[in-house]
């Protein structure tokens, strides 16, 4: 889920619709609205924040910083002209990129991975396999933060999951996957070896505040994508514990 700010709605309302159809989350909030929450939100919630998008107001430098001491997802600012010391001013704060306007959702979600990636040391180059870097210590309970693009084996690397919009391979062969479905298999992947709760897993797919579907779709999507990984793999690469949750497991 990303998460828009900006004091006009729209501005949020035509990057929210960018997002939208690309199949990825987000909530937009003014910035007033959007302090109190940061200061406020749970763990939980803060966890299914894959990066914050700044729009161009006064008070960013200083919504920044509430930022960056909740949560270590990537923030990018919009800028709607060019200005050095203004920029200078928003690296200070905290914020990890600054895009001038127009800038196309998909340059976004690809600017937030390369983020990840250098949040969580990984300097290798491509893809990644799991014994590449090893994931960052996380809280009793909490999501893993999310990197970027990476390699997944699961026998002699015959599944690559990549986190830029492309749907991953089979021993070389696109699986083409629903959105819901691609999102998913990413959300667990970038989390393997670790135990996702149903909950987590539709927070970070569908959005915290998501309007219109249900907790309960989430075991539909899954049901279906450990039938079509096993298809294609020889076995489940996904372990389910009915009321515990989901485990990547490759």
């Amino acid at each position: 889920m990303y998460f828009l700010v900006d004091a006009r709605k729209s501005v949020n309302a035509g990057f929210k619709a960018g997002f939208d159809r690309e199949g990825v989350s987000s909530f937009s909030l003014s910035p007033d609205e959007f302090t109190s929450w940061i200061e406020s939100a749970s763990r939980s919630d803060l966890d299914a924040v894959q990066g914050f998008l700044l729009g161009d107001f006064a008070e960013r430098a200083r919504c920044a910083s509430a930022i960056r001491r909740q949560s270590r997802a990537p923030i990018i600012a919009l800028a709607d002209s060019r200005s050095l010391e203004q920029t200078l001013v928003l690296f200070d704060a905290g914020i990890d990129d600054v895009l001038p306007k127009p800038v196309h959702v998909r340059e976004i979600l690809a600017r937030t991975e390369a983020i990840w990636r250098r949040v969580n040391g990984e300097a290798a180059q491509g893809p990644l396999t799991p014994t590449d870097a090893e994931p960052a210590a996380v809280e009793p309970g909490a999501v893993a933060p999310q990197t970027g693009t990476e390699r997944l084996q699961a026998g002699a690397e015959r599944l690559k999951v990549f986190f830029d919009g492309r749907d991953p391979e089979i021993d070389g062969v696109t699986l083409s996957l629903p959105r819901r479905e691609r999102h998913i298999l990413e959300f667990l992947v970038r989390n393997r070896g670790r135990r996702v709760t149903k909950t987590q897993l539709f927070n970070g797919v569908y959005g915290v505040y998501s309007d219109g579907a249900e907790e309960s779709v989430v075991e539909g999507h899954v049901s279906k994508l450990r039938k079509k990984l096993a298809l294609q793999l020889g076995h489940d690469p996904i372990e389910a514990k009915r009321y515990i949750g989901y485990t990547y497991v490759g």
